[in-house]
């Protein structure tokens, strides 16, 4: 640990001592400290550049079951010994809420060694501005040199490398140094009334890994004109082949109806589903905080439960609800670990290539874009205004545009039929390829 690593420890420390000496029930004290830098590049020029270290703090006090929270950048003892002075006076006069409370110790759970998980690069901060303003244009320029590119809407890197400090008075002490680098491109094709717009980025943890600059150009060109020239098709319903970030979008749908406040605010149609078949047999979904390197890695979340893996759902079986502490204890369960959100959220991968997938099909979509919110946690509706690429007789004939895409997401996870081995841990939800049996796609 650093020399300002145990300086903010300690403030840590010595903040929670503060506070109960002051009256406070619960106290817990987090930190976070960082650098970032991100440049966005636009026809060779930079557009904008940021270069900035950041801070901050937060302290939540619990007293009598009434909470106040205070956030501060001033790291002066002075100020902060005042702020919780104040904070106790708030939380005083506030209602009480008997669901509020930090989570007790787990003595005989371990929590993860932050340093084995894979998620900091110390090379990252060696990088120098200008290797990291020449990614971004390089990437760009190799996609401008595309003739059938007719605009670019910029490229840009970016990358972080921080400290999350977190202590509380329930005896948890505990902290974890974490890095992520992104470049990616987005790109307008086509002429006239028939423009067409697409990109691509990717992410990690280390730099090493990072995807160099052809492969990302590359890729966003193939995706942007892959649509060019798209066409109209009638209202029908159709098997729907969806492409990695089509099916990450779907969990992430299934996300807001499984966290813990949409459950006990009864806003999700999952509500009271547990052991219950949601989805098809072939279905097993997987929050997983602790794989090395992920993007949704972490030892602990935001409250400190250390995270697992938590089975979602199991051979179509819903298993569990993602829960924090707060909304753990209204569903009178424990923490899952997901006070941070989704960790490594993911759809086990399958046997079929996205090649045999897309054979498999003689009439329907391979939905490649979405727009707009169109998802209803309360009911399961789903609908999206949609690009892709028309399939007939298990190849792709034309691209497609001017559509929407309907269904429900119960009906959508029962009717997975084929799910592919493509699967990539490049976001923090991420599926493969998969078929759905049928969906409604309307047009014309």
């Amino acid at each position: 640990m650093s020399k300002t690593s145990k300086e903010l420890m300690g403030l840590a420390e010595s903040l929670v001592k503060y506070a109960t000496k002051k009256g406070a029930d619960e106290v817990e004290v987090s930190i976070g400290h960082g650098s970032e830098f991100s440049v966005d590049v636009r026809n060779g020029e930079i557009e904008k550049l940021v270069e900035a270290g950041d801070k901050g703090l937060s302290i939540k006090i619990i007293k009598d079951k009434k909470t106040a929270t205070i956030n501060s950048s001033d790291f002066n003892t002075q100020t902060l010994n005042h702020l919780i002075n104040s904070a106790i006076k708030r939380a005083e006069v506030s209602s009480p809420d008997p669901f509020a409370g930090l989570p007790t110790l787990e003595k005989d759970v371990k929590i993860a060694d932050w340093q084995k998980l894979n998620i900091f690069d110390p090379s990252m901060d060696e990088l120098k501005p200008e290797q990291k303003i020449e990614l971004a244009r390089q990437t760009e320029a190799i996609c401008l040199k595309d003739k059938r590119i007719s605009n670019s809407y910029g490229a840009g890197f970016s990358n972080y490398s921080g400290e999350t400090i977190l202590v509380n008075s329930f005896g948890f002490s505990g902290s974890y140094q974490r890095t992520s680098c992104n470049l990616g491109v987005y790109l307008q094709a086509g002429e006239g009334d028939n423009k067409v717009e697409d990109g691509w980025y990717e992410g990690d943890r280390y730099f090493k890994n990072l995807w160099a600059p052809e492969k990302i150009a590359t890729t966003a060109i193939h995706r942007v004109t892959r649509l060019i020239g798209a066409k109209k098709v009638k209202t029908q319903n159709v098997p729907v082949v969806l492409e990695p970030s089509m099916t990450r979008s779907i969990l992430a749908f299934l996300y807001q109806c499984i966290n813990g406040r949409a459950i006990y605010m009864k806003q999700s149609f999952l509500l009271d589903r547990i052991g219950e078949k949601i989805a098809n047999e072939n279905i097993t979904i997987i929050d997983d905080g602790l794989m090395p390197g992920a993007p949704g890695t972490k030892p602990f979340d935001g409250e400190g439960v250390p995270i697992r893996k938590n089975v979602v759902v199991n051979k179509g079986v819903l298993k569990t609800y993602l829960t924090d502490t707060y909304s753990a204890s209204k569903l009178k369960t424990k923490s899952t670990g997901n006070a941070s959100g989704a960790n490594n959220l993911y759809l086990e991968k399958g046997k079929f290539s996205p090649e045999e997938i897309i054979k498999s099909v003689e009439n329907g979509l391979l939905l490649t874009s979405t727009m707009g919110q169109g998802t209803n946690p309360a009911t399961g509706d789903f609908s999206r205004g949609a690009f892709g690429l028309w399939i007939e007789n298990g190849k792709i004939a034309y691209p497609v545009a001017e559509i929407t895409i309907s269904g429900n997401l119960a009906q959508m996870l029962n009717d997975i039929e084929m799910i592919g081995n493509d699967l990539r841990f490049n976001r923090s939800i991420v599926g493969p390829t998969v078929k759905i049996s049928e969906m409604t796609v309307s047009g014309i």
